[in-house]
């Protein structure tokens, strides 16, 4: 049992179930325009690639701002600021759902984006539970949530644009955020404040070179990889990072612990994150496509938009159904042995996918099995996370370990288009991808799953655990 803000005795699972709900409305948010993307120019009377930045915006707002959410959450307090970011989502969502143009709507999506650090806010707000089984099953779920979220948004956004208005989709999300920052506000205890202070230039040049590594990522098949524009972009950038690492350094209370980050084990476990974000965004690219594609074509399914979503669905109910399953592999067998099963897992389900591919019960099955098996990673890798790091650096650990999954993530999506796109024929006016495109990203999807098994396993625990004991967790 636990007090929350008002004093009021609250059930530890009362915490679980309103993060975890936090978790999978903020999630939802990155798949929301996905049905409506191509009717975008028309609607907002903008180009194509102008209007590709509604998806972009949000993706690149998640990435800049969720590390930033977590070190607020140490400094501020962790409460206050999971509040702020559910007033973000509302105030993004009623934005967009006002807005008369591409220029607002696009603020609207940025803010809505940023509301994505709610999930490592949470997972450190569960993380000072004293509980080691709630805690460890509260961060299962928690993390679950992040694909949960997006693969049961698909249908559910392509079926609220069949029956309303395209702008009903951002007044539910508005729905959504009144109803989390009322839940949080009424469960979830107040954390105690930390003496530290922001370092603001920190934050702001974190924000910036961030910004110039990840447009280019998503931006390069429109701007061209080798255009002065992506070029000059990444550079600028990666020049940003560089002279802003310099200067988190030399200062004494930085925004992100790059002396901490850079032990071993976490260096490791944020690489295989990276590696294991990167696995799993090939298969929410790759088998949407395959099951929305003509049939007339090598690889093609033929189905619409909204069924070929509902075909995935098992995939997202896959995930939440892993989370007891991650949490009771973490307690016995520690994070680090989890982590690794987990990867293994979607590893062998990428080994079925490029032997078996032709037959929707294929895609169902192999997605399934695969994105049970990031569940299990994502679920107990903010423990290896969290036992490395002081109490008071649980929430900038974790924002920065969300950074590394969204990159991975980035450039799982980035790289799937452009070895399908390379692997493309013009079939009647419109570049479709060949049969062996699909195979070569399944191919990447397995050597990248190993890959995080490898480092996670590489990623062995310092001598010095941060509170292990307290926290009840173990990297193995």
């Amino acid at each position: 049992m636990f007090r929350d803000a008002a004093g009021r005795v609250r059930s530890p699972w009362a915490l679980v179930a309103v993060l975890g709900f936090a978790g999978t409305s903020v999630s939802f948010m990155q798949t929301l325009v996905v049905p409506i993307q191509n009717h975008l120019p028309v609607l907002v009377d903008a180009s194509r690639s102008s209007t590709a930045w509604v998806l972009t915006v949000a993706l690149l707002a998640a990435a800049v701002t969720t590390p930033i959410s977590g070190r607020l959450g140490d400094i501020i307090g962790k409460r206050k600021v999971a509040l702020a970011l559910m007033g973000l989502l509302l105030a993004g969502s009623l934005i967009a759902a006002l807005s008369q143009g591409l220029g607002w709507l696009l603020v609207g999506r940025a803010l809505q984006g940023a509301s994505m650090g709610i999930i490592a806010v949470g997972i450190s707000i569960l993380g000072d539970q004293p509980d080691p089984r709630q805690r460890v099953t509260g961060i299962a779920f928690i993390s679950a949530s992040l694909g949960f979220g997006g693969a049961i948004g698909l249908p559910l956004s392509a079926w609220i644009v069949q029956v309303g208005d395209w702008k009903l989709l951002f007044w539910s999300s508005a729905v959504l955020g009144v109803l989390n920052f009322a839940l949080i506000w009424l469960v979830v205890p107040r954390s105690r404040d930390s003496r530290q202070r922001l370092d603001i230039p920190g934050a702001i040049g974190l924000a910036v070179g961030l910004s110039g590594i990840l447009i280019p990522i998503s931006q390069g098949p429109v701007w061209g990889w080798t255009s002065p524009l992506t070029l000059g972009t990444s550079f600028g950038g990666a020049a940003v990072l560089a002279l802003w690492g310099l200067y988190q350094l030399r200062i004494d209370e930085p925004m992100v612990d790059l002396r901490l980050l850079s032990r071993r084990p976490l260096l490791l476990v944020n690489l295989g994150t990276v590696a294991l974000g990167f696995s799993f965004f090939i298969s929410e690219v790759a088998f949407l496509q395959i099951l929305e594609l003509p049939t007339g074509t090598q690889a093609g399914l033929g189905l619409s938009m909204i069924t070929a979503s509902l075909a995935l669905v098992p995939s997202a109910l896959a995930m939440m159904a892993a989370a007891p399953l991650a949490a009771r592999l973490t307690t016995r067998y520690g994070g680090r042995v989890a982590t690794c099963v987990g990867a293994l897992t979607s590893a062998a389900a990428y080994a079925f996918t490029i032997i078996w591919h032709d037959q929707v019960w294929h895609l169902i099955l192999s997605s399934s099995v695969l994105l049970a098996g990031v569940a299990i990673g994502y679920a107990a890798i903010p423990t290896l996370v969290m036992a490395e790091v002081p109490l008071d650096a649980t929430g900038s650990a974790n924002g920065v370990n969300a950074l590394m999954r969204s990159i991975g993530t980035s450039s799982g999506a980035t790289v799937t288009g452009m070895v399908l796109a390379a692997s493309s024929i013009e079939v009647g006016g419109t570049e479709i991808p060949q049969a062996g495109g699909f195979v070569t990203v399944f191919v990447l999807g397995l050597v990248s799953a190993a890959a995080s098994a490898g480092l996670i396993w590489l990623s062995k625990p310092s001598r010095r655990r941060w509170d292990a004991g307290r926290r009840g967790v173990d990297g193995g």
